[in-house]
């Protein structure tokens, strides 16, 4: 039998929801009438203690202490239970009047209230218990003590507190279950969807998410994501085929020209035009560059690059990025300092990986200063993290996902040769290895990290950081972590 529409709604049920958490108001509630309560018990209690110290007091104006003596033995006598208390002592604290055997010990608050324990045989309650007065200083070394039996006080706030234990007890065990029977029920239909999702983004865009044929509105997203998801696909798709287009019909003929001015390069012309050809290839070159890196991002970030994944040993890897840039650095007279672990590995390509690393290397050579120091790092925490810091302009923060985007550069190095693709190609890199790219201050300069997984650590070592200028220092083979 179909249930109707309104109990296959989610919004339904999270109502339900809702309900557990009206009933923990209602105990907040409760909460409040229990404060409410004792309070007003504890200001009857006090508003009784005061009027009676009043009329002590007046009596004790009138008749002088003879007088007050007299009208506290009537209250002793017309009070057989023992509710209101009374103690007067001399100033060897030895009882002359009262229903008190001896002067108890006194626990004073900040309102000047007296709290004491009260132990004596008859009236309604034998046991200990509280009672709550107040102090006053005679002529004559005096000292009177006038205050209630708050028993019944305290009988009424310890059932009130027992009530509201065991209701929030219930409450909260009857909201529990419920929770987790809801949550059970909606968990497993999100689950189903992350799932998917997560496959989706992995680049398998032929998923689709699953339903249920119930119609509620889980069914209802799922079919509006399947139908989102289909054109998406159909988009991806287009993109391929156009990338494939623009790579047939565009590079080619550009490594056509290109060849073609090398061409004209090797034949004898004047000085100007041979310098003008030059330039020409370079701007050929750089658009290839570029081209070839725009379409290697597109595929690594849609999920098209089918790249080999493998154990990477990334201390051998750092090495051959370090060595193919040490030339590098050693023409602008810099100082390329090492400081890596062995034994670090990490799943993935190995190729894509140098390319991210050597963009790093190159970006920090580049903006480094001539006779500046450029850093590389490799460590191993929760993941394996390359580091490496130079001490160029830096990227303000608010930049510093900005440049991960494609061609945006800083203003201030907009002078320098490049195409704003680097740090974009690094991100999809580290993106598609599960990893992230931070970009942080290094005062001065940019410290670039990738984080990568971490498979597989060893004993680590790591290299010296002493080394001439425009040289590397590179660990040597025996040395030991």
């Amino acid at each position: 039998m179909k249930l109707p529409k309104i109990f296959r709604n989610s919004a339904f049920q999270l109502a339900l929801l809702y309900t557990f958490l009206f009933a923990a108001s209602v105990l907040f509630l409760l909460g409040f009438i229990y404060w409410a309560t004792v309070g007003f018990m504890s200001d009857q209690v006090d508003e009784t203690i005061q009027a009676e110290i009043q009329g002590l007091a007046e009596q004790y104006r009138r008749q002088g202490l003879r007088g007050m003596v007299s009208v506290m033995n009537e209250r002793v006598l017309n009070d057989p239970q023992g509710e209101s208390i009374y103690l007067l002592v001399n100033n060897e604290f030895q009882p002359q009047a009262g229903n008190l055997n001896e002067w108890p010990a006194l626990v004073e608050d900040d309102d000047g209230w007296i709290s004491f324990y009260l132990n004596r045989s008859g009236g309604r309650f034998s046991a200990p218990h509280m009672a709550r007065a107040r102090v006053f200083t005679l002529r004559g070394g005096y000292r009177l003590l006038v205050g209630r039996d708050v028993f019944a006080l305290f009988r009424v706030r310890e059932l009130i507190e027992r009530s509201l234990t065991w209701g929030v007890g219930i409450t909260l065990a009857m909201a529990f279950l419920g929770g987790v029977a809801l949550s059970k029920s909606t968990r497993r239909r999100i689950e189903a969807i992350t799932h998917t999702s997560r496959q989706i983004m992995q680049g398998n865009l032929s998923l689709r998410v699953p339903t249920r044929g119930t119609g509620d509105d889980f069914d209802e997203l799922a079919e509006h994501l399947n139908r989102m998801l289909d054109q998406i696909e159909g988009l991806m798709a287009g993109v391929r085929h156009v990338s494939d287009n623009i790579a047939h019909d565009l590079r080619t003929p550009l490594t056509r020209m290109r060849g073609r001015l090398e061409l004209l390069q090797s034949k004898d012309l004047e000085e100007d035009s041979r310098m003008i050809v030059q330039e020409v290839i370079a701007e050929a070159d750089h658009l290839l560059v570029t081209f070839n890196a725009l379409l290697r991002i597109a595929r690594i970030e849609s999920g098209g690059y089918s790249g080999k994944f493998d154990d990477v040993d990334l201390y051998e890897l750092v090495v051959d990025a370090v060595d193919l840039y040490e030339a590098v650095a050693s023409d602008k007279s810099q100082h390329l300092s090492l400081d890596l672990a062995k034994g670090i590995t990490t799943k993935g390509d190995r190729d894509l990986l140098f390319q991210a690393i050597a963009n790093l290397l190159d970006n920090a050579i580049k903006y480094t200063p001539e006779g500046g120091n450029v850093g590389v790092r490799l460590r191993a925490f929760d993941n394996a993290v390359i580091s490496v810091w130079d001490e160029g302009p830096g990227i303000v923060e608010e930049e510093r996902e900005k440049v991960l985007e494609r061609f945006y550069r800083v203003d201030k190095t907009r002078g320098l040769p490049g195409n704003g693709l680097g740090l974009s190609m690094v991100k999809a890199v580290s993106e598609m290895h599960k990893g992230h790219l931070l970009l942080k201050d290094n005062q001065p300069g940019l410290r670039a990290e990738l984080h990568l997984p971490l498979i597989r650590i060893q004993k680590q070592s790591s290299s010296g950081q002493d080394q001439k200028s425009g040289q590397a220092s590179l660990p040597g083979p025996e040395t030991t972590a």
